[in-house]
């Protein structure tokens, strides 16, 4: 079954967050668009690259209203040293959720049981706690942060214009279409 406009299931966890340790629940991702990115582990190789991609587009997201949360199975105490100690990851502003029991991550269906680890899952969230993108990769395959913005902006014009659908490669201020008998066989 799919988790396409499912609710997120209720959790609890302990983040590092601008040099803080803070709690953050599912109620904090409701009201607002959210981007929850789980990684497989902290210290690792493609993980510092996408949460590094992530951190340069940043402020991107929040001018869209949008919050970004990362996820893997290590501590926040984990997160704290890993910030600590690598440019990359130092340089992040966004909470790095913390879920050493895997609860969040099998809430969202993207652990890898034998391993304890995560496979590398994104999610964006509408402001009622919906899931309305979820996209699953193998370990090895990093993600791009810019078209994961393209699609975080097809879903707020789709939330805003019912009837209208973004076609593929869609981006803001492109045309999109409204689904009607008069288009089938058409496009």
């Amino acid at each position: 079954m799919s988790l396409i406009n499912t609710q997120v299931k209720p959790f609890t966890a302990n983040a590092f967050h601008n040099g803080k340790f803070i709690s953050v629940s599912d109620a904090d991702l409701k009201g607002k668009w959210s981007v929850v990115v789980f990684y497989p582990a902290d210290f690792t190789f493609v993980c510092p690259t996408e949460l590094g991609d992530l951190a340069d587009h940043y402020a991107t997201f929040k001018s869209l209203g949008v919050e970004v949360y990362s996820v893997s199975t290590d501590t926040h105490f984990t997160h704290k040293a890993w910030h600590d100690t690598s440019d990359t990851i130092g340089k992040i502003t966004y909470p790095m959720i913390a879920d050493p029991t895997g609860a969040i991550t099998r809430n969202f269906e993207v652990m890898i049981e034998e391993e304890g680890l995560a496979l590398r899952g994104t999610f964006v969230i509408n402001p009622e706690g919906q899931i309305k993108l979820c996209e699953i990769h193998d370990n090895g395959i990093g993600r791009d942060a810019n078209e994961l913005l393209r699609k975080v902006q097809a879903a707020q014009y789709v939330a805003a214009h019912p009837g209208e659908v973004c076609p593929a490669k869609w981006t803001p201020g492109a045309e999109t279409l409204a689904p009607s008998l008069d288009l089938v066989g058409k496009i």
